[in-house]
């Protein structure tokens, strides 16, 4: 007995349908880039494994899919290794290849690879898949697409601005109005550690900081304490969870916090600057939000982090982000090379367009007509109008067996084919055709140019 198939877990087969909608976004997204400057670069699905380990932290190797070598890879293995049963060290000997786990490290391979040929500052756009040997759970998959988007190569502001931009651009396009692109910068979130007294526990200060949302202002600071950070520390931050008002008046209201610290008030500045052109710019259809919990990746990110919300009342975790950081290359040897990026998450924005029936009836066209079958001398009719159909951009399939009739229609019935065409002698003898509404049942008589008229 054959074994059933199946796939590996956390990943996906899609339909017809459900591959036309992820299109639809694609498309969408990548038109949008183009119309920001940005150019497209693709890079290899798998890399050298000293490209990507070291790369993400412990937790994050742990997680990069490993390719075996070709051939006999035990032959060259790490004799030691094996005896040991250490599986750290026998990988670095029986693999040198893995799947990429993002599409940020391989791009700094690449412009530290490439630099001589870029032109910097460099706007590189790509879309392409990932892997992550990840425990899948619901929205979250082992293979899934990212949409990325960065400038290398200026340290100016007005990328930053050019970003929130962009994203409203994209999501005004795909009609998904009332997303929120929450802003925050990294220098202020190291100023208010500065402040209470604590820059030697930013991170665990912002990484409790940044759960708010989720376990609330006394489950941040239950966090806080059991991370070492005094009660004096929390009670000197404690107006941060009180800041209420729009982006000039949490402002004002993290100002008079972070009024001691150099590093604050430079964030501070940056962010006026962002807000200030936005005002003089305003969004289409997002609202730009300053959100002073938002931590978003802390180690990485060093100026400008953003996060995009979904719709009010949409429940759904972020649908993108990113942010500013200064040195990308330097991991490859290539210093002071400051960028800025951002991400769109296709299977949440997939998600929220499904809930809020955003997808444009377009997206899944399908064939508009079938012939039908009648025989050898029928077909050769049928595919020559088919063939002027397709000229004219109108999808026409012939059915391709001399099945019984009912058999056909009940195939046009079940792929939702709106027309079919009947032609037997008496339609090939007038030089015409019989088309025939599927849910009307209403039926024409047509000459070639008048059934093409009718179906365009």
């Amino acid at each position: 007995m054959a074994q059933k198939p199946s796939i590996p877990k956390g990943t996906r087969d899609f339909s017809p349908a459900e591959v036309a909608k992820r299109d639809y976004i694609f498309e969408t997204i990548r038109s949008e880039f183009k119309k920001f400057g940005f150019q497209p670069i693709e890079t290899p699905s798998f890399e050298n494994s000293s490209t990507l380990m070291g790369k993400y932290g412990e937790e994050g190797d742990r997680l990069i899919f490993k390719i075996l070598n070709s051939g006999d890879f035990l032959r060259k293995a790490d004799k030691n290794a094996l005896t040991e049963e250490d599986s750290n060290k026998l990988a670095t000997s029986i693999s040198e290849k893995a799947l990429r786990y993002d599409l940020t490290v391989p791009f700094a391979r690449y412009v530290v690879q490439h630099q001589n040929e870029i032109e910097f500052p460099f706007k590189r756009y790509q879309i392409q898949p990932v892997w992550r040997a990840d425990r899948p759970q619901k929205g979250r998959f082992r293979e899934f697409y990212q949409c990325d988007a960065d400038v290398v190569g200026s340290t100016s502001l007005w990328q930053e601005v050019e970003f929130v931009q962009l994203y409203d651009s994209v999501f005004s396009a795909l009609k998904l109005n009332g997303v929120t692109i929450k802003i925050n910068n990294r220098k202020v979130l190291s100023g208010f550690a500065e402040v209470i007294g604590e820059s030697d526990k930013l991170i665990d200060f912002t990484v409790a900081l940044d759960k708010l949302d989720k376990i609330g202002e006394e489950g941040v600071k239950k966090e806080m304490r059991e991370k070492g950070i005094s009660e004096d520390a929390i009670s000197k931050i404690e107006p941060i969870f009180k800041l209420q008002g729009d982006f000039s008046e949490k402002l004002e209201g993290i100002k008079a916090i972070l009024s001691s610290s150099e590093t604050g008030m430079k964030g501070i500045s940056e962010l006026e600057f962002i807000q200030k052109a936005i005002e003089n710019m305003p969004l289409k259809t997002a609202s730009l939000d300053l959100d002073v919990t938002l931590a978003r990746g802390l180690n990485y990110y060093t100026g400008a982090i953003y996060e995009v919300a979904a719709p009010e009342g949409v429940k759904m975790g972020s649908i993108g982000g990113g942010g500013r950081y200064d040195d990308l290359t330097g991991i490859f040897g290539l210093k002071n090379m400051s960028g800025i990026g951002i991400s769109f998450g296709l299977d949440r924005i997939y998600l929220v367009l499904e809930e809020l029936n955003l997808f444009p009836e377009t997206v899944t066209q399908n064939t508009k007509v079938l012939f039908l079958n009648f025989g050898e001398k029928e077909a050769l009719y049928a595919m020559k109008a088919v063939r002027n159909l397709r000229a004219e951009n109108v999808i026409a399939e012939l059915y391709p067996d001399d099945a019984k009739m009912g058999k056909q229609m009940k195939y046009a019935d079940k792929r939702d084919i709106p027309f079919v065409v009947l032609a037997g002698d008496e339609e090939m003898a007038q030089q015409k055709f019989t088309l025939k509404h599927m849910k009307s049942g209403e039926q024409l008589v047509l000459n070639l140019d008048e059934l093409i008229a009718k179906l365009q």
